[in-house]
């Protein structure tokens, strides 16, 4: 159930939208809660937080313990309010009073990687990404890459018609991406559409336990038709289907309707996907910008 708070949160969430202050956070070795990096021209970039800065306090709460996804919900909040972080950065510490404002993130960006590789990061599956991930692949196509990298990596889902559109990109016209079933019944099958722009192109897809739900989806077609080698690690496993319910109230209820079944016809409902190749991450790695799994891709299409 979503109060009507939840919902609208939700459903930005969906256009990519929330109110905050726009910045990626994370973890060092330490266990500190870090900034990983500013989004440009965001409240965050425009108060001069940088890369490795130590969140040591939130409005005045200590961080000591508290989880990066925790540290979000209290940073955000409605457009206009203020949140004041204590930061440390080298031996000095300071607090930055910051006000927040609505956030708009794109849920799909991309860039060539040098050694002509075509790297695409979807952050969810939302009401953008189908036409975005075609802007990625014609880009693609154009420069010819000689590989592709798709990074779901901490990609919580979202909808399915992103998950087919985005699987189409690889698989050939009618081939199946999954099925929706209740019990043995099966409710819905749902197959490529034919815009096949990548196809043929060796592809690396990046997971790892934060790759939920749509994620899976596209992870497990690509893999399951021969057309991606995964790396990473398992993924979630929400192999559920929901259906959203509109409340008089202004509020939701996300019904679960079905599970879905991958093309080898597996369930991967707690209990993932296990990559072709399993590398780790550790989020010192990550903050330090030492991308593990990103350089088994690139290793990986350098060689096939």
């Amino acid at each position: 159930y979503f109060n009507k708070t939840d919902a609208a949160q939700f459903n930005n969430e969906l256009n990519g939208s929330f109110s905050g202050i726009g910045a990626e956070l994370g973890e060092n070795s330490s266990n500190n809660l870090i900034v990983i990096a500013p989004i440009a021209g965001t409240p965050a970039a425009k108060a001069g937080l940088q890369p490795q800065d130590i969140i040591n306090a939130i409005n005045g709460q200590a961080t000591s313990g508290m989880t990066v996804d925790a540290a979000v919900d209290d940073i955000r909040g409605t457009t206009g309010t203020k949140v004041t972080l204590t930061i440390v950065r080298g031996t000095s510490q300071l607090k930055v009073a910051i006000t927040r404002a609505q956030i708009t993130i794109p849920s799909v960006t991309w860039k060539i990687l040098s050694g002509n590789i075509g790297y695409m990061q979807i952050a969810e599956f939302g009401n953008d990404t189908s036409s975005l991930a075609q802007q990625a692949a014609q880009q693609f196509k154009s420069a010819n890459v000689k590989g592709l990298i798709l990074d779901l990596r901490d990609n919580p889902g979202g909808l399915v018609s992103a998950a087919v559109n985005v699987s189409s990109l690889w698989l050939h016209q009618g081939q199946l991406i999954m099925q929706e079933k209740r019990g043995s019944t099966v409710l819905q099958t749902y197959n490529s559409t034919g815009n096949d722009l990548l196809q043929g192109i060796p592809t690396a897809v990046l997971i790892n336990d934060g790759s939920a739900s749509a994620s899976e989806i596209t992870a497990g077609a690509l893999h399951d038709h021969g057309d991606a080698y995964l790396i990473g690690t398992t993924s979630f496993g929400k192999g559920s289907v929901q259906e959203v319910e509109n409340l008089s109230n202004g509020g939701e209820i996300k019904v679960t309707i079905a599970h879905w079944y991958r093309p080898d016809g597996k369930n991967i409902n707690h209990i993932g996907i296990t990559p072709d190749e399993t590398v780790q991450l550790s989020p010192a790695q990550q903050a330090a910008g030492n991308d593990t799994q990103e350089t088994a891709a690139i290793n990986y299409l350098n060689t096939h």
